[in-house]
């Protein structure tokens, strides 16, 4: 595991330092950007539900038409075999 120097502290405090500056200087706070990421989170899984509910629509609905053609080609294949 690295060692944690004082040259790698300061490097984070300066870091810090700038970032700090950045956020103040565009008005954020740290209650905005985690208000940002839920909204991202909660995205996500709204479109991702969304996904999953259109899927299995369209898979009900494919399976309308695909499952009775693989039906009818099986068991053709199944008579041809048996002879």
């Amino acid at each position: 595991m690295p060692k944690i120097t004082v040259g790698t502290v300061i490097k984070l405090a300066i870091a810090c330092l700038l970032v700090g500056l950045v956020m103040s200087v565009l008005g954020l706070d740290p209650s905005d950007i985690l208000g940002s990421g839920k909204r991202i989170v909660d995205w996500f899984i709204e479109t991702f539900a969304g996904f999953v509910s259109g899927a299995g629509t369209y898979i009900l609905l494919g399976a309308a038409v695909v499952l009775p053609i693989w039906l009818i080609l099986y068991f053709l294949k199944a008579a041809r075999n048996r002879d």
